[in-house]
């Protein structure tokens, strides 16, 4: 709310002057015309006294007058028309601003002009000036006592006169001038006349004198200056002559200036006689109003006075108000108070009668509800009641309030009792400011003065005028006083429908009241303030409308209250456009847009609509301008994902593209991880172990998770695609169109360097960067939907992808319009008909990771950069593409399947090092080293198979065929990592252009379920590059695996201590075959075709089956156990040995691929098991001390290094045709007497306990191990070796017939030569010791096997070199017959260079029996 400089007390004095009325002669005011003003405009601004006035009252006591102003003004004829002051009113609001400082700056305004004095002026320069002046001395009776004229109101019928004598300083005779004065001072007397002296200079424009305009501040608002809220009140009291008694003001004190003596025309006489308010002239005054300099600043005013001419102005107000105005008013009271003290009777004077009056009783007021409408009732001009009336409205002119209040007190009980009921309402509401005025503050403000008043004039006497007034006095009265909330319901209750304008105003300053309440009501403010907002916009006042708009809109603001936000944009976005204001209008709209609007589609539907309209204007405006930012859709700019390359190729029959990468496939931080760490696997091969430090790992796909703190890497003429996610969040759909990337672009040559520097090479045009566009994306109601875009480089360089560009537009009948009138201002309904688009932009703006590594970081919030949209695009590289041809998708645990893959070179440019890494090496092959090796085609062998097979001799069935390999033909103990294959392309180059087939062998994984095996393709260009040195492509395999086979195998040491050859350390391998299928892939039945064996120390040499079948054959859960001798090899350290035991009639070569290279896959991976394993178990013991070396040597007799292969063929029958599968399973056998498993000991368990008990096993086991924790001990116990190992170092063998026939008749004593065999299993010398004392054994075992005696020395003492076999002859003596166990003698053994004696006669678990027959 505008403040008022001033106080209420002097607001309300200025409101309350005395009127002067002026009349002027056709040569005065030339005079005056000189300066560019009439006469009142002359002396306006020196209206107002600067010194103190004294005057006395009736009981002549001196009362002084502070701060008087009058008001001269030019008599008119003619009353002011209604729709005048309500367009005079309309113009003001609408040049003011703000609206609030205008709160009734005359707030008597209306219909009582009431002038107290005349002022008659004439020129000196006139030939008989004295005859001029009775001329308008006779012209102004005529005037005031005419039933002809109606207006203007005079006071009292005698009224003051005075007359001026205006004298032109520059071209008159000062000295005729003086001697009319004096003529005047004969006639008029010095009290009545005054010689006014002006233009003392002539007008030059030119002159570099300065004098001061204080004309400006009253002139420039010429007749809008003192205005309030009456345009729409009736003025049928003008011509009433009730209205006498009331108080002449200052609002037509200015509507009067500006005229000279056309006494018919009024100020506000409307050129249209109607009164009606045509709309063309109402823009023309609007726009007239709108620069009132352009009329005024023109011509200066005053041009030919002086500053001495402004105080001779100055002393002439003063001496009119001195000696003539005030007099006059003093005379006229006093007269006014002996008329009514002769009239009533009374004997003294007014203030001891009012006292009396005062203090006796009082005369019981009737109710407003009971008093009949006698607003109409007038008095007699001469009536004792306006008398006092009279007498009151002077004394409260002279600033005499409490005698103003005694007489308005009385004149309103004469009121009341005659019912004149507007009279009395002008009492009451007088007697409360004069009670308010009254120095001192004797009384309280009498706030139930002015209810009354305000009721009386509202509802009995109809004059909203003086209601209005009311109002506003007793509001200004209640500010002053802290009472707000009063004043608010005062104004509130005055506002109705019949004026907008006036409700307007007063809703918008009951506003400001709830505002500036001690407890400020601020919802209650803006309610209002957009109550007075809509007010404002009905009454076309537009810019008030606005303002009172985006106040309230400051309240609601952020509250949640989203559909009165809706509403107050909504309007402040069409009353902005109305203004012209267009960026405003779209801010506005832009709001309603971008919150979470609860509007129904229709209605949103109309925003969008209207927002595109004003849009589209303001692009008009500015069309080469930069394209704007856009409110819809919303752009979820940290869900934008960047992929770099080409769009994967979709299958084709038997052949299949690698999966590689594509924005279909969902981020996956633990594939992520996997991928980059193969990348990281095959660089540190490329480079010797080492990862570069400026390695930047692969990102085909950047997105919210990926790591965008580097440049990401493009190819120059490989696409760019940008996947923008975009949500509509209108219930209505939204239709985008020729969408497209917005970017900007660096051409540099990365490979050209100019001192150190990189070269630029200029500016960028557009056929650097292709864009492609999408015609039509359409986004439904509340819909999230992505957008890929691309872009094709075709320089390299620096790029930056700033945001998108599109049309957003409506479509067509998506919704009808509702409710919205499309009148008013946009035309909203065309916009459905011709499906209207608007051209923007969105930025792409993503903020980075958080950091937080540092401590200054964590304890700030900082962000770090995220690069994923400004690519470095670089030279031309290679570009792979891989196809997979019969892949399969199902196999069997084990199963051996062979594929293709094909390379095509799809760039411009050679590919070379081609390699792929796997976790999962065992799963394929390419095929070994040497084409020797490899089988050429499946059609090269017999049913297709995949391996090299030779057909067999009848005779070798279930002998070993050998062969030999070396690890190194099969990328083996090369020093590399066997997770990075190298690729066997030919001449190790693919050109650009060329394809390339090669055979591909899989292997089932050996566990049943899901697998996904991730290849990860390597390749590099022969060229080499400044920023990209090599390429992946990624392919993830999903195969899908079932059962088949388990095998279980465990070797022990024969018993036989010689072979064929004589050689002893043979060892016997068991190998029990489980088909774990369960038919429901069909599977018929298993077949074993062979058993190989590849080891550099040992070899299969039989098999030792009882069984004569060449096929062993398996159904469904049937099992099957083969057992073999093994030998050891002659002279393999380098090589590994094959041994094929062939059950068919053909052989598979075992040493050449697939089958040799996924044994040599298994090896490495069971190796790289087993090493974690031993690695986490050493570095369990690191604080304990290392293995003895007399326990190592003796572990390692224990030790065995002998691989089993099974290999099987499955008859499937499928689509009721029989398939023939082929596979094979590794069994790695490295304890002598320890039982292992073709899959790790889970799945040994899972067979040893049954399916159902394993199933409930796992359901068993704790998922979270509890830690232990524990104190190491200082001394850890010496390592000692197992039982089984101890038995392993001195192998022993009884030789002896297995039954022995003696005549115990002849001779009583039997005794039988038995060889007792010491094989020395270690690779040390070893001290032995036998002892043949029977070893206490329980009574069983001698009912057994009986009891005998060994014959000769009962210990026996010997040394046996590395691997020596030593013969013992024993002989046994028995008594009778019987069957004995000869298996008694006890084995210690010892290294030589060790103390300790071990046992070693454990491992004879087997009983040696013999048979002693009688003859």
């Amino acid at each position: 709310m505008a403040q008022c400089v001033q106080s209420v007390q002097e607001f309300i004095q200025d409101s309350f002057v005395p009127l002067v009325a002026a009349l002027c002669s056709e040569e005065a005011e030339r005079l005056t015309r000189k300066n560019s003003l009439s006469f009142a405009e002359l002396v306006k601004p020196f209206c107002r006294l600067t010194s103190e006035v004294h005057m006395r009252d009736p009981n002549n006591q001196l009362h002084i007058i502070k701060n008087l102003k009058i008001a001269v003004n030019n008599i008119i004829t003619h009353p002011p028309q209604p729709g005048a002051i309500r367009k005079l009113l309309n113009d003001v609001v609408s040049v003011s601003q703000p609206a609030e400082g205008l709160v009734a700056n005359v707030i008597t305004a209306g219909d009582y002009d009431l002038n107290i004095s005349g002022m008659l002026v004439v020129s000196s320069s006139e030939p008989e000036p004295v005859e001029q002046f009775l001329k308008l001395s006779q012209e102004q009776h005529r005037i005031q006592h005419s039933s002809e004229y109606l207006y203007p109101k005079w006071f009292i019928p005698n009224t003051l006169k005075y007359y001026v004598l205006l004298h032109d300083v520059s071209t008159g005779e000062e000295q005729r001038a003086d001697s009319i004065y004096e003529e005047m001072k004969q006639r008029y007397g010095t009290q009545g006349c005054y010689l006014l002296k002006i233009n003392s200079r002539v007008s030059n424009r030119g002159t570099d004198e300065q004098i001061p305009d204080p004309w400006s501040q009253y002139l420039q608002k010429n007749t809008i200056q003192n205005q309030d809220c009456y345009e729409d009140c009736p003025y049928t009291v003008i011509s009433n002559k009730n209205t006498d008694h009331l108080i002449s003001d200052g609002l037509d004190s200015e509507i009067k200036d500006g005229l000279s003596n056309n006494f018919k025309t009024h100020p506000l006489q409307l050129d249209h006689p109607s009164g009606s308010l045509d709309s063309t002239d109402y823009t023309k005054a609007t726009a007239s109003l709108q620069d009132p300099k352009k009329s005024n600043s023109g011509t200066p005013h005053g041009a030919c006075l002086t500053l001495t001419d402004h105080d001779r102005i100055r002393q002439f107000i003063q001496e009119f108000t001195f000696r003539g105005l005030l007099p006059h008013i003093e005379k006229t009271i006093r007269q006014l108070n002996d008329q009514l003290i002769s009239r009533k009777g009374l004997s003294r004077s007014l203030f001891s009668a009012t006292k009396k009056w005062f203090s006796g009783s009082k005369v019981p007021e009737k109710s407003i509800n009971e008093l009949k409408n006698t607003s109409g009732l007038l008095y007699p001009p001469e009536a004792p009641e306006l008398q006092i009336r009279k007498m009151a409205d002077l004394c409260f002119l002279v600033q005499h309030y409490e005698l103003a209040y005694s007489c308005y007190h009385t004149a309103k009980k004469d009121f009341l009792n005659d019912q004149a009921m507007l009279y009395a309402a002008g009492a009451l509401e007088m007697a409360a400011v004069s009670a308010f005025l009254q120095p001192g503050a004797p009384r309280p403000y009498p706030a139930h003065y002015m209810e009354t008043a305000i009721q009386t004039y509202r509802d009995i006497c109809k004059n909203m005028v003086l209601a209005e007034r009311c109002v506003l006095l007793s509001a200004e009265i209640l500010k002053s006083q802290s009472k707000y909330s009063e004043a608010a319901a005062l104004l509130i209750r005055l506002t109705s429908e019949d004026s907008d304008l006036r409700s307007a105003l007063l809703l918008e300053q009951a506003a400001h009241c709830f505002i500036n309440m001690k407890s400020p009501m601020v919802r209650k403010f803006a309610f209002h303030m957009i109550l007075a907002g809509h007010r404002f916009s009905k009454a076309g006042q537009k810019k008030h409308a606005l303002r009172c708009y985006c106040q309230a809109m400051q309240v609601y603001k952020g509250k949640g209250w989203s559909l009165a936000e809706d509403h107050i944009n909504f309007t402040i976005g069409r009353q902005s456009f109305t203004l012209r204001q267009l960026d405003n209008a779209v801010s506005a709209f832009r709001h309603i847009l971008i919150n979470d609007s609860k509007q129904p589609p229709a209605q949103q539907g109309a925003f969008l609509r209207e927002y595109l309209y004003v849009y589209k204007k303001v692009t008009q405006l500015s069309p080469d301008g930069p394209l704007p930012q856009l409110p819809l859709p919303y752009i979820n700019s940290s869900a934008t994902r960047v992929f770099f390359g080409h769009d994967r190729r979709p299958a084709e029959g038997e052949k299949q593209a690698a999966t590689h990468v594509s924005l279909d496939q969902e981020y996956d931080s633990e594939s992520s991880q996997q991928w980059k760490e193969l990348e990281e696997q095959v660089v540190s091969v490329i480079n010797k172990g080492i990862i570069p430090s400026n390695f930047q790992p692969t990102q085909f796909c950047l997105n919210r998770y990926s790591d965008n703190s580097r440049f990401p890497l493009a190819v120059i003429e490989e696409p760019i695609t940008v996947e923008v996610s975009f949500r509509n969040p209108l219930k209505v759909p939204v239709l985008l169109t020729d969408l497209s990337l917005q970017w900007k672009f660096q051409p540099k040559d990365f490979n050209a360097k100019h001192d150190g520097e990189t070269k630029e090479l200029g500016m960028c045009d557009d056929g650097m960067i292709g864009t492609e566009a999408i015609a039509e994306f359409l986004i439904n109601s509340e819909e999230t939907k992505v957008a890929r875009l691309k872009l094709f480089p075709h320089q390299t360089g620096e790029l930056h992808i700033l945001g998108v560009v599109y049309n957003l537009g409506t479509v067509q009948g998506a919704v009808t319009l509702d409710g919205i009138d499309p009148s008013v201002g946009l035309q909203a309904g065309k916009l459905v008909s011709n499906g209207l688009s608007v051209r923007g932009r969105q930025d792409l703006e993503i903020q980075g990771p958080r950091l937080n590594n540092t401590k200054e970081e964590k304890t700030s919030i900082k962000y770090g950069p995220d690069r994923r949209l400004d690519p470095i695009i670089t030279e031309e590289m290679p570009l792979l593409e891989v196809f997979f041809i019969n892949f399969p998708t199902g196999l069997l645990c084990g199963e051996i399947r062979k594929a293709y893959v094909e390379f095509v070179n799809v760039s411009k440019c050679p590919l070379t090092a081609l390699k792929v890494v796997s976790k999962h090496p065992e799963f394929f092959t390419f095929g070994g080293n040497t084409a020797v090796l490899t089988p050429l085609s499946p059609s090269a062998s017999e049913n297709c198979s995949a391996y090299k097979t030779v057909v067999t001799d009848p005779t070798s069935v279930r002998t070993a065929l050998l062969s030999s390999a070396s690890s190194a033909d099969f990328g083996v103990g090369t020093g590399g990592q066997p997770e990075v294959i190298h690729v066997p392309l030919p001449d190790a180059v693919l050109l650009p252009g060329a394809s390339v087939q090669l055979p591909m062998w899989l292997r089932g994984p050996d566990e049943e379920g899901v697998h996904e095996i991730n290849f990860l393709f390597y390749y590099e260009s022969i060229k080499r590059h400044s920023k990209m040195c090599h390429r992946v492509l990624r392919h993830t395999a999903v195969i899908c695996t079932s059962r088949s086979l388990h095998i279980r195998a465990t070797v022990c040491r024969s018993n036989a201590l010689e072979d064929e050859e004589g050689r002893g350390d043979n060892m016997l391998v068991f190998v029990d075959v489980e088909n774990t299928n369960t038919s429901e892939t069909g599977v018929k039945e298993f077949h074993i075709v062979q058993v190989s064996s590849n080891s550099k120390h040992w070899k299969l040499q039989k098999s030792v089956n009882v069984s004569e079948d060449k096929d062993t054959k398996l159904a469904s859960r049937e099992r099957a156990k083969l057992c073999f001798k093994a030998v050891r090899c002659k002279n393999s350290e380098e090589n590994y040995t094959f041994a094929d035991i062939v059950f068919g009639n053909e052989q598979i070569i075992s040493s050449a691929s697939p089958c040799a290279d996924f044994f040599f896959q298994s090896l490495s991976s069971e190796f790289k098991r087993t090493h974690v394993q031993s690695h986490t178990y050493t570095s369990q013991r690191a604080a304990k001390q290392s293995f003895d070396e007399t326990v190592r040597l003796i572990q390692r007799c224990s030790e065995v290094d002998l691989n089993i292969v099974v290999l099987w063929k499955a008859y499937v029958v499928e689509d009721n045709k029989q398939l023939i599968l082929e596979g094979q399973h590794h069994v790695a056998l490295n304890t002598v007497g320890k039982e292992a498993f073709s899959f790790p000991q889970k799945q040994g368990f899972k067979k040893i306990l049954g399916n159902s008990d394993w199933e409930d096993l796992e359901q068993e086991l704790p998922e979270v191990v509890l830690l232990k924790f524990f104190r190491p001990e200082n001394t850890p116990a010496p390592a000692r070796p197992t039982p089984e190992q101890l038995s392993n170092l001195i192998k022993t063998s009884l030789h002896y017939p297995e039954s022995f026939s003696h005549s115990f008749h002849q001779k009583s004593l039997c005794l039988v030569p038995v060889t007792l065999l010491l094989s020395n299993c270690s690779q040390a010398v070893v001290d032995v010791m036998i002892d043949l004392r029977h070893k206490t054994t329980s009574p069983e075992a001698l009912e057994i096997h009986g009891s005998f005696t060994w014959l000769g020395q009962t210990q026996y003492k010997l040394q046996l070199k590395s691997q020596e076999v030593y013969s013992l002859q024993l002989k046994a003596c028995f008594v009778h017959t019987g069957v004995y166990n000869l298996g008694t003698p006890r084995v210690f053994a010892k290294l030589v260079d060790q103390v300790t004696l071990f046992e070693t006669s454990q491992q004879n678990s087997m009983p040696a029996l013999i048979i002693i027959n009688n003859i």
